[in-house]
This record gives C-alpha cells, sequence and structure tokens, in this order.
C-alpha cells in the first residue's frame, strides 16, 4: 500500500501543525478553503498544504481524514461528512466527550472506520512536539501511528475501544487548564490588596507550581474561547460518570470574561486580570 492521501479538517494553529507533519508521510495533505477565512488560507499556505475547491473533492480523494476543530463545531462537520459517500478512516481528534465521539461514529456509517484522537501539547511546531492518543480498530490506529512515523506529533494507542482517546484528553484538560483558572483568581484576589508579588514569591518556593508563573495568565486569557468549550466537555463527561462537574463549569464561566481576548497576543498580566475584574 502506498503513501495515503489526507484530509485535514480544519487548518487552526493546531490542526495546520498536525497536517504539515502527516505531509512527511502522505502522498498529499489536502483542505477544503470554501467557506473559510484569510488567515485560515495564509496558514495552509505557510505550512504546505494542497486546497481543493469542495468538500466532496476533499472527500473523494483523501484515505485518511483528521478532524481538528472547535468542539462546538465536531458534529456539525461529521454530518458534513456523512452527507457524502466517504469510505476512509476518519480521525475524529477534537476535545469532545466519549458519548459524542460514539455518537459521531454511529452517523458515519460502517463504511467508515472511526478512530477516536486526543492531542495533548502544544502545536507541533518551532521544536515543539505534541501527542496524539489513539484508540479504535487496530489496523486503522497502526496507519495513523505510520503517518506520523518521526515527526513532532508522537503517537501512543490506547486500545480498541472508541471513546478511550478523547477521555484520556478531557481529563488531562480537566486538570491542566482549571489550574491556570485558579492561578488568574488567586492572582487577581492578591493584586486586590497588593500582595500579588509576594503571592508569586511563596508560590514559587514550589517549583511545580502553575501559581509560580502569573505571566501565563494572559496566555490563558488569549486562549479561553477554546478552552471553555474543551471544559464544557470535560463537565459533561464528569457528569456522565457520576462526578460532579460544577468545579468545571464554574472554571467555563470564568474563562466566558475573557471572550473578547481571542488570540490577542498583545494582551499583558494586568490588561487580563482588569478584564477579569470587570466583565
Amino acid at each position: 500500500m502506498g503513501q495515503p492521501t489526507v484530509g485535514i479538517l480544519h487548518p487552526g494553529s493546531m490542526g495546520a501543525t498536525v497536517a504539515a507533519c502527516a505531509a512527511t508521510n502522505a502522498s498529499a495533505v489536502l483542505w477544503c478553503e470554501l467557506g473559510r477565512s484569510i488567515a485560515s488560507v495564509e496558514r495552509a499556505a505557510r505550512f504546505g498544504l494542497t486546497p481543493v475547491a469542495t468538500l466532496a473533492e476533499l472527500l473523494d480523494r483523501s484515505d485518511i481524514l483528521i478532524s481538528l476543530c472547535p468542539p462546538s463545531a465536531a458534529e456539525d462537520l461529521a454530518r458534513d461528512v456523512a452527507g457524502h459517500r466517504f469510505a476512509g478512516a476518519y480521525v475524529e481528534a477534537n476535545a469532545i466527550s466519549p458519548t459524542r465521539v460514539q455518537r459521531i461514529a454511529a452517523f458515519l456509517g460502517p463504511d467508515v472506520t472511526v478512530v477516536d484522537g486526543g492531542v495533548v501539547g502544544s502545536p507541533p511546531v518551532g521544536g515543539k512536539t505534541s501527542t496524539l492518543y489513539l484508540s479504535g480498530p487496530a489496523e486503522t490506529t497502526g496507519r495513523v501511528e505510520a503517518l506520523f512515523a518521526g515527526t513532532a506529533v508522537r503517537t501512543a494507542v490506547l486500545g480498541p475501544e472508541i471513546g478511550k482517546a478523547s477521555a484520556l484528553k478531557l481529563a488531562y484538560a480537566s486538570f491542566q487548564k482549571t489550574s491556570r483558572v485558579l492561578v488568574a483568581l488567586a492572582v487577581g484576589m492578591a493584586r486586590e490588596y497588593g500582595v500579588d508579588e509576594e503571592l508569586v514569591r511563596v508560590a514559587s518556593k514550589r517549583t511545580d507550581s502553575y501559581l509560580s508563573e502569573p505571566q501565563y495568565i494572559a496566555t490563558t486569557a488569549a486562549r479561553a474561547w477554546r478552552w471553555g468549550p474543551e471544559l464544557d466537555e470535560a463537565a459533561d463527561t464528569l457528569a456522565a460518570a457520576g462526578l460532579p462537574p460544577e468545579m468545571l463549569r464554574a472554571a467555563v464561566s470564568t474563562l466566558a470574561r475573557w471572550s473578547n481576548a481571542k488570540d490577542d497576543s498583545e494582551l499583558t498580566l494586568t490588561d487580563a486580570l482588569d478584564r477579569l475584574a470587570q466583565p
């Protein structure tokens, strides 16, 4: 079997870099430019992805599809795919609950082989690496592993069950992202009383504490538009497991105060804390 043709849905900051890594072991990496933003067009060009005019053409030419989009769009995107006669491998790599992945697998139908995926880490560019956790049919997870062999995307297979990779991704995100929200609240509280620098000094005595990295609050604010929906998915997963979701729901409502800071790389720590304190 020769190198596969890969389709990416859609080339956002994570999707484009993951697709660029896949290009190492693919005959081509395609994306559909219909209705996408100028930023997406420029990003896809920067990472050497090949544009096609329609979703139908993308599906017709692709052996493996990788879905990486905001969690809220995952099912709509899969339904768009289900409306065509795609019969390849579908890597559902979004930060969505295991229940939603299973639902997507069901309506994509028996002609599509669904692999559950979860990406942990930063976009794999500039020397950074990420890990794509996979669960699903062994033969197909093996094909996806081969696609990323020798690239900045490491792969790890968790077993044949759809939902395992998504559960791991959301379990990790629920801790990591909520911890960053707690840092923002702690520093905001301390700043109100003029003891924020002392707080960071106290925290810096523990090298494993996020609290010693208050500068990351501005990054958290800029990513809030993505993190909120992800934590909503994690809260749904907690509730489905009979565990209390309220802590993550509260983190989601806190992140919503930064909804107008989307991808703002110029945001300062002071700006982020000001926006948090004055919704």
